[in-house]
């Protein structure tokens, strides 16, 4: 089925594209957010490589249950046709309560359909205090008056 954003992109669409990324993986619903890869996606996630929406749908399973209280924000780094640089940071904490910002940066390839055939993403992990956090947020979609990356100095 065809995604509503579809290559090549322009600005507008690339910093939309990224945003509804960023919503769907804060509802942190692995089956919803599979959708968006086409079936046969290749992933890399910091050492891990994954095919597939099945193994998308369980490594995100995975890392939600190990990813606790997650918050995410994406930013547009570039463009061109049919692909997006983004940048990213999240927080979270693990089950003994050591928060954490992990901040990557993503390279993006979409196919004609508008669906991701390519991901990968570099991450690093920094641990932080309770009160070092920076996304104050209910569960689920950023709000729109949250402030970004940029707007945060990160």
């Amino acid at each position: 089925m065809p995604r509503p954003l579809f290559p090549p992109f322009d600005e507008a669409t690339a910093r939309l594209k990224v945003r509804l990324a960023e919503d769907a993986w804060n509802t942190q619903q692995p089956e919803q957010v599979a959708l968006a890869y086409t079936p046969d996606s290749v992933w890399r996630n910091r050492t891990d490589f994954v095919r597939g929406r099945a193994e998308i749908i369980a490594f995100l399973a995975q890392k939600w249950t190990k990813e606790l209280d997650y918050r995410l924000i994406k930013e547009v780094w570039a463009w061109d046709a049919n692909r997006i640089a983004v940048r990213f940071a999240y927080e979270w904490q693990n089950v003994r309560g050591q928060w954490f910002r992990s901040y990557g940066n993503e390279n993006w390839e979409f196919d004609l359909a508008g669906l991701m055939r390519m991901r990968h993403a570099s991450i690093n992990d920094l641990k932080i205090t309770e009160g070092e956090r920076l996304f104050h947020w209910p569960k689920g979609r950023r709000p729109d008056e949250h402030p970004g990356l940029t707007e945060l100095g990160l």
